[in-house]
């Protein structure tokens, strides 16, 4: 029988606790990797490949769930209003800097592209 299909076939909980072994896991042979030589790298992958599994099955089944706080106790932020706010932060900063903030709307062609080139190198 296929991991996946056996996976199917077990509980939520019990899915929970193959993927938190499988994490466990990983993040053991990642620190091996980092300190001493694996004695079988492609364990690594099969580690990555059942927690994939796992998220799948518990996403399909619509079980699966956020974990509730972030890293340092504070609870964490919806995924629509982290993803609003990085894309946010990240336009303003692109168009605070660079050819953005320099460029005027209707300067096209050569002689805006001299103009630019004379902005730009001047430091204006």
């Amino acid at each position: 029988m296929s991991k996946a299909r056996e996976l199917r076939e077990m509980s939520d909980e019990q899915i929970r606790l193959v993927w938190k072994d499988s994490a466990e896991t990983l993040f053991k042979l990642r620190l091996q990797a980092q300190t001493e030589k694996l004695a079988s790298p492609s364990d690594v992958r099969k580690q990555r490949r059942a927690i994939a599994r796992c998220q799948t099955i518990l996403a399909q089944r619509g079980s699966l769930v956020a974990p509730a706080a972030g890293p340092d106790g504070a609870p964490a932020m919806a995924k629509a209003e982290h993803d609003a706010a990085l894309h946010g932060k990240h336009a303003k900063k692109k168009r605070a800097m660079g050819r953005a903030k320099i460029r005027a709307p209707g300067k096209s062609g050569v002689a805006g592209r001299r103009q630019f080139k004379k902005q730009t190198q001047s430091g204006e």
